[in-house]
């Protein structure tokens, strides 16, 4: 043991007929936090000659130590020790302050003894009789009562407490004597604390006890606090596996198959080359010495395998790099090359590139310049920490062939911090139109967050991001851009949302201060800063009226009343909008009032509250508005479901799916459309449509005389029917979307089939045994089962090749997908915050892409999936479980 400080000691004491009190505070000049847990106090009490004290005329300064007592600071919990604390005292012993102490502060309870006086040498065993246990136990709840006191938890009474202290310390000196009848003697002690104690007068037992054997204690005082203070490590991340194992452990089909989304292309172990007359014989290197003994070698972990550079290989790589400069622009790898470099140029985003990889990736950059795919994997070549090296890839970016918009969306990630390069990622983006930015505006704006920091001494730095700037002047050029990047600021700028952070914070107020100085500027710049407004002022009334409903009383018909009322009250100023108001949720809808006698309040927990609005034009606009709900996750999964609807249309397959609106306006609030439609549960709990879902199509849209039809529904609504449930098919399968069950799968009145509440995303699901693909026998009976022979017009064939060729489709542009998320990892967003690593939630989307594996292959797969799903008896069991529930809460 090793001491922290400097030793500190009380004042002299001159000795008193009952006990010694020091009743001194003393401060050691050490932190609590930068001690170890096995830290202990050694204090020992020193036995000055009363004869001959120290500065009297004559004196010698003659002392003995009367005795110590190490105790630990730390309990066997991790917890500092407060309080009081009573420590044996022992005898003309200095605390030694070993983690093995001789001296410790915890009495025996029962011990061995051997007698003095002329005995054989035996052990003795200490018996206590049945009062005195009694005894004990009294005494021991008295002190902790006397230690609540001490904290303030029992209220004060001077007299009284007196009263009481006597009498507990007569106890103790009564429990003393008796104690020590067969052992030793024992005496008490007053207090002192923290690093120094007091020790009481000695007390003469009954009976005949040597002086080296009575026993004394020492009250110890520690400060007290407000809460526990316990002690933590700082924990170091996982070692990476291949950084503990030998290669020979690994999987083979791990470190062969390169494009395997779960390698992590780590270092590989150093190799082990036994010297002269030693023989490896294990896996770990262990050897045999030329006697024919056996050694283990042991794996080491070394926190930097892995993670950091090796310093020999960084020079190695600059030298190599540097000396090729010349001679790389003209060179061409030869055909071995050429299939090594396009199977690195398959690697998903979330791929990192290993050694050899990014060395072969620098050296045929000039070559890899005409491929689009090739830019991102020379950005993660780059070491940017090198002037030289980074100037290079630089002036390489105008030569660069134009790459795509998931490309451009993974150089504004986080793993890219330098400004050019992200310069260049949004000039691509520049060239998209207004349509297509719309669809990664909520990405681009969390991808503010990971622009390089504005150097304010830099004369030439005039901006504070390119992207920045960017989003601003065409969010100022176009209406719904504008209204919709004014909303998501607002989201990240809200005082309720407790992951932002104080930069984060800063950098939205900065970019929507930009953006509101620059619609000055336009023609039309203060009118929509007027909009703007009105739609922050219609929000904030139904918020208030929302939180209202749900904090007053009555039943759900009560509370509809009130919702009505509100709507109507001319203060609210919702009767009448002059003039006509774009909606927030959809700029492109104008409305002119609310159709408050339409007011409605769902039956759910959080009661949300739906409001009817006519538009401008003719016609009405139905939305729900919700508070106390988190619609961020709602929102990105429905972005992303208008995406692969995008991204399936370009290639000429419509799955006629209903990407609905829903906007966040707040952390816990935000609007969502109302699509007039019937859960299937209704559905199939209906007389009228005969219990199944067949029965509800054919009662919407029975064919008409001459007209073409398909199961008795007319044939383009039994296609919107099978195309809408392919498609959700796949796409709530590649989103991991749980939850489902028959009260959030819906239906309209022409065929259109979507899922709602997408509260569980990414393989989250509240019930065991869940499905990875929501597909239930009402939904396959609902396009005529699956057995053509009983059923000839049977669309389950067709259904599964809309699976098939939307699976593959969709495959295709995964790196886009896997980018949007990858951006969205830092949003706050619960569903994305649980999964822990920011790279978790990619991770659990690109496994279900099957990336690993060629398209036939994971077209194989996918059909295996739906086949299993469509036996699985789980899901019918969730179901069954999920409509009791609701029955009886209803």
């Amino acid at each position: 043991m090793e001491p922290f400080t400097f030793a500190a000691s009380t004042d002299l004491k001159l000795p008193v007929a009952v006990k010694m009190v020091w009743n001194q505070w003393l401060t050691l000049p050490v932190s609590y936090n930068v001690l170890p847990v096995n830290t202990v106090l050694a204090v020992t009490i020193w036995d000055l000659s009363p004869i001959n004290i120290p500065g009297e005329e004559g004196g010698e300064g003659h002392h003995v130590p009367f005795g110590g007592t190490t105790i630990t600071l730390y309990d066997e919990e991790g917890t500092l020790r407060t309080g009081r604390q009573k420590c044996r005292v022992w005898r003309h012993r200095h605390g030694d302050g070993y983690s093995d102490t001789s001296t410790p502060w915890q009495q025996v309870k029962s011990r061995n003894r051997r007698s003095r006086r002329g005995r054989e040498e035996e052990e003795e065993t200490v018996v206590v009789s049945a009062k005195q246990v009694r005894k004990e136990a009294e005494l021991e709840r008295l002190v902790g009562l006397m230690k609540r006191h001490e904290m303030g938890e029992i209220a004060e009474n001077k007299w009284l407490d007196q009263m009481v202290f006597r009498q507990i310390e007569k106890m103790e000196r009564q429990s003393v004597r008796e104690g020590s009848r067969p052992t030793t003697a024992r005496a008490s002690a007053a207090k002192t604390h923290d690093d120094d104690g007091q020790e009481s007068g000695e007390t003469k037992p009954d009976g005949h006890v040597d002086e080296d054997e009575g026993e004394y204690y020492l009250y110890l005082e520690f400060p007290r606090f407000d809460h526990p203070i316990v002690f933590t490590d700082h924990e170091y991340p996982a070692p990476p596996i291949s950084s503990l194992l030998p290669t020979t452990l690994q999987n083979p089909s791990t470190t062969s198959n390169s494009n395997n989304t779960n390698n992590i292309n780590l270092k590989p172990p150093p190799e082990l080359h036994p010297g002269p007359g030693l023989h490896s014989t294990d896996q770990y290197g262990g050897g045999s010495d030329a006697e024919g003994g056996t050694w283990p070698l042991l794996p080491i972990y070394d926190p930097e395998v892995g993670y950091g550079d090796n310093p020999a290989e960084t020079k190695h790589r600059r030298l190599i790099r540097g000396q090729r400069n010349a001679l790389d622009r003209d060179l061409k790898p030869n055909p071995k090359m050429r299939d090594y470099l396009n199977r690195v140029m398959e690697y998903g985003p979330t791929v990192d590139l290993g050694e050899k990889e990014r060395d072969e990736v620098w050296r045929f950059r000039h070559h890899l310049a005409r491929d689009k795919r090739a830019l991102t994997k020379l950005v993660k070549s780059v070491n940017w920490n090198e002037p030289a090296e980074s100037r290079q890839a630089i002036a390489l970016l105008p030569k660069w062939v134009e790459i795509d918009v998931d490309d451009a969306l993974e150089l504004l990630g986080p793993g890219v911090a330098n400004p050019a390069v992200r310069a260049y990622a949004v000039d691509r983006l520049r060239k998209a139109d207004d349509e297509e930015l719309l669809l990664y505006l909520l990405q681009l704006v969390q991808a503010l967050k990971f622009e390089p920091k504005h150097d304010k001494d830099d004369p030439d730095n005039t901006e504070d991001s390119s992207l920045a700037a960017f989003l601003v002047d065409r969010a100022a050029a176009n209406l719904k851009l504008g209204n919709f990047l004014h909303w998501y600021l607002m989201v990240e700028l809200d005082d309720d949302n407790p992951s932002q952070s104080e930069h984060n914070r800063q950098i939205f107020a900065r970019v929507s201060y930009d953006f509101m100085r620059q619609l000055e500027t336009t023609s039309d710049g203060k009118a929509r800063r007027k909009v703007l407004l009105r739609q922050g002022e219609m929000i904030t009334t139904l918020t208030k009226i929302s939180k209202d409903i749900r904090s007053g009383r009555g039943d759900r018909l009560k509370k509809i009343a009130d919702l009505k009322k509100a709507l109507a009250d001319p203060k609210n100023e919702m009767i009448w909008f002059e003039p006509a108001l774009p909606l927030p949720l959809d700029p492109g809808v104008r409305v002119v009032s609310v159709v408050a006698e339409e007011g409605n309040v769902f039956k759910s927990t959080l009661l949300p509250l739906y409001v009817k609005f006519r538009v401008q034009g003719g016609g009405e606009y139905g939305m729900i508005f919700k508070t106390g709900d988190d619609l961020r996750q709602d929102q990105l999964v429905v972005q992303i479901l208008a995406l692969m609807d995008r991204l399936l249309r370009k290639e000429n397959l419509d799955l006629k799916l209903t990407p609905y609106r829903i906007l966040a306006t707040a952390t816990l609030a935000g609007c969502v459309q109302f699509i007039p439609s019937t859960p299937i549960s209704g559905i199939l709990g209906a007389a009228k449509y005969k219990g199944s879902i067949l029965g509800y199509l054919r009662f919407h849209n029975p064919p008409a005389a001459g007209e073409s039809s398909v199961l008795g529904v007319r044939k383009e609504v039994m296609e919107t029917y099978v195309r809408s449930v392919a498609g959700y098919c796949v796409i709530t399968y590649l989103l991991g979307v749980g939850d489902r069950h028959l009260d959030n799968l819906m239906i309209a009145p022409d065929g259109r089939f979507f899922h709602i509440d997408f509260g569980y995303i990414l393989g989250r699901d509240p019930k065991p045994m869940a499905p990875l693909m929501k597909l239930s026998r009402e939904m396959v009976e609902g396009m005529g089962g699956t057995d053509l022979g009983l059923v000839p017009e049977s669309q389950w064939e067709v259904f599964r090749q809309y699976c098939f060729t939307a699976y593959t489709t969709l495959r295709r542009s995964s790196s886009l997908i896997l980018n949007l998320f990858a951006l969205m990892g830092d949003a706050g967003i619960p569903g994305l915050v649980v999964l822990g690593a920011q790279g978790e939630a990619v991770g659990k989307v690109e496994e279900r892409f099957k990336l690993g594996v060629g398209e036939s292959e994971a077209v194989g797969l996918f059909g295996a999936l739906i086949e299993r799903e469509m036996g699985a008896w789980g899901p019918v069991l969730i179901d069954k479980l999920h409509g009791l529930t609701q029955g009886w809460r209803a």
